[in-house]
């Protein structure tokens, strides 16, 4: 089967590129190795910012529907110290240029809005490899094949495109979170629900963090930041949940009972989330007919960027796409010119910031300035 453009991977970004090349007439294909939009849990809540992801979202004519799923409230902001001293505390007064959402509900938002049969769930990509000419052969886990005249890499940190371009690969970043959920918050877990407040709270301090928000129907979000080598974690068997979370416990120990129980009282098992990156600055020389977007292209430790940036990369993408008409190759060094830049710039600037990172004294300054609107949010 021979398509025209390819679109590896259904998260935000592809599904975005999807959408805007709808938008402009354009039709593309996404394909996606897991079985159904359903098949796991899409993660947390998301910022969306009004400088790349809300841009992305005017492209793709959803602003309306965006703008439906936002949960009020939840752009408040509080940094205390372990000891649980509140050091900042800012109030959500809906003049925030970052509402939040829900990431499942913001990409059901985009599959509702492309035609029937756009993605293709259960295409596991295991090769790809150039046909000369600008065209490029997929070959999917269940040995069926496809030949496309554009390939875009949407699929992430692990990527199965980038090869094409690139021997980078993301290396390990010295820092893991483990994530634990607390449902029911104002009911059953009162003191951690007063703690984190309305909207997201952090705990930074030297090698260890603590960041949690609240969810839709009071539910705890938290992620506990550790900065340890892989090592360190392989000896801990998240297998079993209940030890799982007293070793992770015992690295908050004396900091304050009432932050502490983000770890102790979580209602799941905690889930470890290694970190890793792409090198700061990555880049390719042009290879027609091919390129990535989001994590693919640019993956960074975590900064509150990496799905807007996926999503204006995708508008991006699209709309340059779309303004150079039979000039594919044109299009898609217009749109990595100014990718590449972008990319590197979020990434140098929240490296220094990165919670956890850096001392504890200058990583709540440039929190607390940041928030405040006194610091750099971009």
């Amino acid at each position: 089967m021979t398509t025209d453009i390819t679109i590896i991977g259904a998260g935000l970004g592809g599904l975005t590129l999807a959408r805007v090349l709808h938008v402009n007439g354009m039709a593309a294909t996404v394909y996606e190795a897991e079985p159904s939009p359903t098949a796991r849990s899409q993660g947390g809540l998301l910022d969306i910012h009004d400088y790349n992801g809300q841009i992305a979202l005017e492209a793709a004519d959803l602003m309306d529907e965006f703008r439906g799923i936002v949960l009020e409230g939840r752009q408040a902001m509080r940094i205390l110290d372990p000891a649980g001293n509140v050091l900042f505390d800012k109030a959500d007064d809906g003049t925030g240029g970052r509402p939040e959402v829900q990431r499942g509900e913001l990409r059901e938002i985009l599959l509702d809005s492309l035609p029937a049969g756009t993605v293709r769930w259960g295409h596991k990509v295991t090769g790809v490899r150039p046909l000369g000419g600008g065209r490029h052969e997929v070959t999917f886990a269940d040995g069926s094949t496809i030949a496309t005249a554009l390939l875009i890499g949407a699929d992430g940190a692990w990527s199965r495109v980038r090869p094409l371009l690139s021997d980078a690969t993301p290396e390990y970043t010295g820092k893991s979170v483990v994530e634990t959920y607390l449902f029911d918050a104002d009911a059953r877990h009162p003191v951690a629900s007063k703690t984190v407040g309305s909207g997201a709270m952090v705990v930074p301090a030297e090698g260890r963090e603590i960041f949690a928000h609240r969810e839709r129907d009071d539910t705890l979000h938290a992620y506990l930041g550790l900065t340890e080598p892989r090592e360190w974690f392989d000896a801990i068997d998240f297998t079993d949940g209940a030890t799982a979370a007293a070793r992770i416990a015992r690295e908050f120990d004396g900091w304050a009972p009432e932050l502490t129980a983000l770890i102790t009282d979580g209602d799941t098992a905690p889930i470890l989330r290694p970190l890793y990156a792409l090198p700061t600055g990555h880049r390719w020389d042009r290879v027609p007919g091919v390129t990535l977007l989001g994590d693919a292209a640019h993956l960074a430790a975590p900064n509150g960027e990496g799905a807007n940036l996926a999503m204006l990369d995708a508008a991006e993408l699209a709309t340059a796409l779309a303004a150079h008409p039979g000039e594919v190759e044109a299009a898609l060094a217009a749109y990595e010119q100014a990718m590449f830049p972008r990319g590197a710039e979020a990434a140098a600037l929240h490296g220094d910031e990165d919670r956890g990172t850096g001392s504890a004294d200058n990583s709540v300054h440039a929190l607390i300035a940041e928030f405040a609107g006194d610091g750099p949010t971009r």
